[in-house]
């Protein structure tokens, strides 16, 4: 499977965000990262559906939005109607979280599981053929910045292992701390999908960074 880099414009100028969006068209990048935090799950609080709505409006990349809240279930739909391709929610946000999956697919999405980094991979053995897509947190969620955590190289190669013994075909993104020394250790480890927020967006040259952590 091909290296898939996904920006995550909660990083991006919000006060030159159309151009931030025509930067990341314009790049080897596959697609944009959406953050939804509701300052309950997480402690912080990101945008919403207005914002995402530009984003769609101008974006020619696929929507991949990670939702960092409580009761996902109940704005399903509207991501949907929104143009969300790719939905994640979180596997501690989720009561009845196969249930959540079909929603999601049902509303015409491929469906992603977050994990926190505390949380063990093991516990995706139930779930994980129900995915398209599990998203391990490198980083502790809420906050843009953080130090990437080095157990994570561990629980990607866990969840590709996971992965084979299910038959399963989900792409294993990595959220968090990502820069272009990480790059090729996270591929190596089993990894797919990369989210980068402030090494593309505070780059010197945001789209030649895409392209260096694409062939990494």
């Amino acid at each position: 499977m091909k290296h898939i880099i996904s920006p995550s414009i909660l990083a991006a100028d919000f006060a030159n965000l159309g151009a931030e969006i025509e930067k990341i068209n314009n790049s080897q990048a596959d697609w944009i990262h959406l953050d939804i935090m509701d300052g309950v799950f997480v402690p912080n609080i990101s945008f919403g559906f207005p914002v995402i709505k530009y984003v769609k409006k101008h974006a020619r990349k696929i929507l991949d939005a990670h939702l960092m809240i409580v009761n996902p279930d109940n704005y399903i739909e509207r991501f949907g109607e929104a143009g969300t391709e790719y939905l994640t929610v979180h596997y501690e946000a989720c009561t009845h979280l196969h249930r959540t999956l079909q929603k999601i697919r049902s509303c015409g999405m491929k469906a992603g599981v977050a994990i926190n980094p505390h949380t063990p991979v093991n516990l995706l053995s139930e779930i994980i053929s129900e995915t398209d897509l599990i998203l391990i947190m490198s980083v502790n969620p809420g906050f843009s910045g953080q130090k990437f955590i080095s157990n994570t190289y561990s629980k990607v190669a866990q969840t590709k292992e996971l992965l084979q013994q299910k038959n399963a075909n989900a792409i294993i993104q990595v959220d968090g701390g990502i820069d272009l020394n990480n790059a090729a250790k996270l591929y190596e480890a089993g990894a797919n999908a990369l989210v980068v927020g402030n090494t593309v967006f505070m780059s010197n040259d945001p789209i030649d960074t895409i392209y260096q952590l694409k062939c990494q």
